[in-house]
C-alpha cells in the first residue's frame, strides 16, 4: 500500500469512526428521551390509579354515609380525615361517630380493589386508632371496607378481621356483612 493509499485509507477510517461516534451520541441521546417518557408515562398510570381510587371514594361516600348513618345512628361523618402527629400523618377514607348516649365510632377503608394488602393497611388503622385519635377514647369503635371489585377470600379476610363489608350492588353501596355477624369492639386501653 502507498503512502497516498495508506493517507486515504486513515482518512476514511477517521470519517467511518466520526460517522459511528456521532451515531451512538444520536441512540444514547433517543435511549434517554425513551427513558424520560417512560417515566413520566409511569407517573400518569399512577396517577390514574390514584384518581381512580379517589373516584371510588367519592362515588361511594353518600352511601356509606346513609348506611353509617341509618345503620348504625351516626351522626358525625367525615370523608379523608387526616391526622398529623409528630411528623407522622394518617388518613382514614371516612371517620363516623356519635357522641351522647350512643358514644359509637365507625372507620370506613374505602378500595376500588380489595385484597390482602388492604386488610393489613386496615389492621394497622384500626389497632393505632387511639395513638391517633386519643380524643375519642370514650368511644367505641368498628371498622368497615367498603370495595367495588375483590376476591372471595379477600371478602372472608375482612369479615374475620370483626369488619363490616360493603360492595357496590343496584343501590350503589349496600351492606355485606351477614345476619347475626359480631364486629370487633375496639375500646381505650
Amino acid at each position: 500500500m502507498s503512502t497516498v493509499e495508506l493517507k486515504q485509507f486513515i482518512e476514511s477510517t477517521a470519517i467511518s469512526q466520526r460517522e459511528t461516534d456521532r451515531l451512538m451520541k444520536e441512540t444514547d441521546r433517543q435511549m434517554k428521551e425513551t427513558d424520560r417518557k417512560l417515566t413520566e408515562l409511569g407517573k400518569q398510570i399512577g396517577g390514574l390509579g390514584n384518581k381512580f381510587g379517589a373516584f371510588a371514594e367519592g362515588l361511594a361516600f353518600s352511601s356509606i354515609a346513609r348506611i353509617l348513618r341509618s345503620d348504625f345512628g351516626m351522626e358525625s361523618v367525615t370523608p379523608r380525615f387526616e391526622v398529623i402527629k409528630g411528623g407522622e400523618s394518617q388518613e382514614f377514607d371516612v371517620l363516623a361517630y356519635s357522641n351522647g348516649d350512643l358514644k359509637q365510632g365507625m372507620i370506613v377503608e374505602v378500595k376500588s380493589s380489595l385484597d390482602m394488602a388492604v386488610i393489613k393497611q386496615m389492621k394497622r388503622k384500626m389497632d393505632r386508632l387511639f395513638h391517633w385519635m386519643p380524643e375519642h377514647r370514650d368511644k367505641e369503635f368498628q371498622g368497615m371496607v367498603a370495595y367495588v371489585d375483590g376476591s372471595a377470600a379477600a371478602r372472608q379476610a375482612v369479615l374475620a378481621q370483626g369488619w363490616h363489608l360493603v360492595h357496590v350492588g343496584e343501590e350503589l353501596f349496600e351492606m355485606k356483612t351477614p345476619p347475626g355477624f359480631i364486629p370487633k369492639i375496639y375500646r381505650a386501653a
